[in-house]
């Protein structure tokens, strides 16, 4: 049996001249700066969200301050005392992601690291603050109470924060358990249900528009020209 010869392909060494000649290429500038464009944009929208948290943790602080307050006398203190708990555990994991990234604000892998640990941190504070469905708000409440307490601090979150993922994380666990709470206490009755989702969802939207309106300017076409 005869071998058959090994077809090689010639090794093409770049020369120094030929690598300036590439990188001058005006194509490859143009990848470049579309690169750096993006970059830049991703971190300002980054380090804006950094800036807006300490409101959404004073606005979630004081909401849930207001509403224990409200409560006492109409519950027992026990349910609302661990409601407090839930909540301030919830308020001091924000505070420690901010201050994790406060040291580096303007550095892209520490902003994308603090955008998906806030994320994960308003969802444990959307169960927290759900909870007050169960231990704070009296049977008593209204159909309108009962949407209140679910939109309100989901849109205030979603109008400080301007960015449509955490506002979400933030939203889903509140309407899961205050739709649920409206079934199973009940608390405003059937009719609370579909007020709370109407109003839930009306959040959603409100999240969605806040985070288009605040974008940064629209970038110029170089990302276009990088694609040809």
């Amino acid at each position: 049996m005869v071998a058959q010869p090994v077809e090689t392909k010639p090794v093409v060494l770049q020369t120094p001249a030929s690598m300036r000649e590439r990188r001058e290429d005006p194509r490859i500038r143009l990848a470049q700066l579309a690169r750096l464009h993006d970059e830049a944009a991703r971190t300002a929208t980054l380090a804006n969200l950094l800036g807006r948290t300490p409101q959404a943790m004073t606005v979630l602080s004081l909401s849930a301050l207001a509403l224990a307050t409200l409560s006492f006398g109409a519950m027992p203190t026990a349910p609302i005392a661990v409601w407090i708990a839930l909540m301030a555990a919830g308020i001091v994991a924000i505070w420690r992601a901010y201050a994790r990234a406060i040291e580096a604000p303007f550095e892209l892998f520490a902003l994308k690291t603090f955008s998906s640990d806030l994320a994960a941190v308003l969802f444990y504070t959307g169960f927290a603050w759900a909870a007050g469905a169960f231990l704070v708000l009296p049977v008593q409440v209204s159909p309108l109470g009962i949407t209140l307490f679910a939109a309100v601090p989901a849109g205030l979150v979603a109008v400080l924060l301007r960015a449509r993922v955490p506002a979400l994380f933030f939203l889903a666990p509140v309407v899961g358990l205050s739709t649920l709470a409206t079934l199973i206490r009940p608390l405003g009755g059937v009719s609370a249900t579909g007020t709370v989702v109407l109003a839930c969802a009306a959040v959603a939207g409100l999240s969605y528009w806040f985070e288009r309106t605040s974008a940064a300017v629209p970038a110029p076409p170089l990302a276009g020209l990088a694609a040809h």
